[in-house]
């Protein structure tokens, strides 16, 4: 006949009298501690959080728009939803350019010959290898990261006029509302020194050319020039205060 042994287990984290008189004694270790789970906390409810000011701040696009149904009951927020959702688009609305875009012949009439009449472009027509064109393209950069409602294209003079001589470049275009506003042929036409504020200067002679995006409607040529003498005023100061600190250090 088959032995059968039985093994007697207790609850967990309980010992017997015996065991706890050979704990005292050093032979067995000492007892572990009883499992303890942790407290229970339940996720938090997206719905249940307060919706305030900062609770739609944190909000996307997407999501205001999502959120029309769900804030009908309550017109504050409902209304600083609307609010936010402008403002969302305005930003978007200034920061559509920003840079220097590249294009090619069959790209100038789309790019720029078509371009919004709200909008103003300016182009610059250059060729590789030649140094007053890099001296001018990086004024131009410059200026179309500052002002990002204008629209800044570049591109090879004989792509965009064939046989166009080298000796004119390089040559920039303001073109508004498909026709051409103003033409500057040769880096010289923009001071002896050229500069990035040098260059808006010229630019905004006669024409709001320069959009920072700012305003609501279309500035005029003196608010555009007065705003570009400022950052100018901006600019010394900021480069003077850095020389101190230089100076300083050293």
């Amino acid at each position: 006949m088959a032995d059968y042994h039985f093994v007697y287990k207790d609850v967990e984290g309980s010992s017997t009298q015996w065991d706890d008189i050979q704990r005292k004694l050093g032979n067995l270790p000492p007892k572990p501690p009883a499992f303890k789970p942790d407290p229970f906390t339940p996720a938090e409810d997206e719905d249940s959080k307060p919706k305030d000011k900062n609770w739609i701040d944190n909000k996307t696009e997407e999501q205001l728009e999502d959120l029309e149904d769900d804030l009908d009951d309550d017109r504050f927020l409902q209304e600083y939803r609307r609010k936010r959702l402008a403002e969302m688009k305005k930003v978007v609305k200034i920061a559509k350019f920003g840079s220097i875009v590249p294009i090619s012949g069959s790209d100038f009439v789309r790019e720029v010959s078509q371009a919004p009449p709200d909008v103003w472009v300016v182009v610059i027509l250059y060729k590789d290898g030649y140094p007053e064109c890099g001296v001018l393209m990086q004024c131009l950069e410059e200026l179309a990261t500052m002002y990002p409602a204008t629209k800044f294209v570049k591109i090879i003079s004989t792509d965009c006029i064939p046989n166009y001589p080298d000796r004119n470049l390089p040559t920039v275009l303001v073109y508004n509302n498909g026709a051409v506003k103003a033409n500057y042929v040769g880096l010289y036409t923009f001071g002896r020194r050229c500069t990035p504020e040098g260059v808006a200067m010229v630019l905004c002679q006669s024409d709001p050319v320069l959009n920072d995006g700012q305003n609501e409607g279309e500035a005029s040529r003196e608010a555009v020039l007065e705003g570009v003498r400022k950052r100018f005023i901006e600019k010394v100061i900021s480069q003077h205060e850095n020389d101190d600190d230089g100076s300083s250090s050293d």
